[in-house]
């Protein structure tokens, strides 16, 4: 039997976050309620939760900010709630580090449907996922961490390493973006493919913040992110990532 999701919901009206965790509940999940940023922050540092639903709008730390924190300390993926509905305010929920966006007022059989087919796309990411290309010798499920230039990825802490062993931080959606990568090295990935390996074709809000996680994650790997030598632009095909990748199996 698939374990419990374990759910936190994380909103300032009380009529919103309480009807929605009892729905939740009646789905079979698990659920934990917040009603600011403070309380939802001290319940992620005591359990761990298997997503997160923000309201962006609440007083005090506001959801965006929050999203950044559950993200780059956490690795928990995220749905976002919010009135605002413009394209800008999604593209900027999502380079936030959110895996989804939904506009009040909504359907809570529709959010149901968005967490399920989220936690199916961190699922496909896991090293339980298909093989590798960049360790076919190598069960996916056995892989620590990946090599390539002068960074590791470790895939148990979900860190990425320098040469000097400091941690360097990613988001949730950056450390997706950068298993494809590693799972495909010098293979042009389109866009669409890449929001498949990251995200799930229906989740179609995506296709418009693939360059910005690009743009993002460039920063972060390369010393000149304007011409970069890893993550290279393809124009009119994609990115290629540009690098030989090892990847090394946990000790037996």
């Amino acid at each position: 039997m698939q374990a419990q999701r374990h759910i936190l919901v994380v909103d300032d009206h009380p009529d919103i976050c309480e009807p929605l965790a009892a729905y939740l509940r009646r789905q079979g999940m698990r659920v934990s309620m917040a009603f600011n940023a403070a309380q939802a922050r001290r319940l992620l540092q005591k359990q761990a939760f298997d997503l997160a639903v923000l309201d962006v709008m609440m007083p005090g730390e506001d959801g965006l900010s929050l999203c950044r924190h559950v993200g780059e300390q956490f690795g928990t993926p995220v749905i976002l709630l919010t009135a605002m509905s413009s394209c800008a305010d999604r593209v900027n929920g999502l380079e936030t580090g959110a895996d989804d966006y939904v506009v009040k007022p909504f359907d809570p059989q529709e959010l149901v449907a968005r967490i399920r087919t989220v936690l199916r796309r961190i699922a496909r990411t896991l090293p339980s996922a298909a093989p590798a290309k960049a360790s076919a010798a190598i069960s996916d499920s056995a892989i620590r961490r990946y090599v390539f230039h002068e960074w590791t990825l470790d895939v148990e802490r979900r860190e990425l390493l320098d040469r000097e062993g400091v941690a360097v931080t990613l988001s949730s959606v950056e450390y997706r973006l950068l298993r494809a990568l590693l799972d495909h090295p010098n293979t042009v990935l389109s866009r669409d493919k890449l929001m498949d390996l990251t995200a799930g074709a229906d989740a179609q809000v995506f296709d418009r913040s693939i360059d910005s996680q690009v743009s993002r994650l460039r920063k972060k790997l390369e010393p000149d992110p304007r011409h970069p030598n890893l993550l290279k632009t393809v124009w009119g095909n994609g990115y290629l990532f540009a690098a030989q990748v090892s990847a090394e199996a946990s000790a037996a």
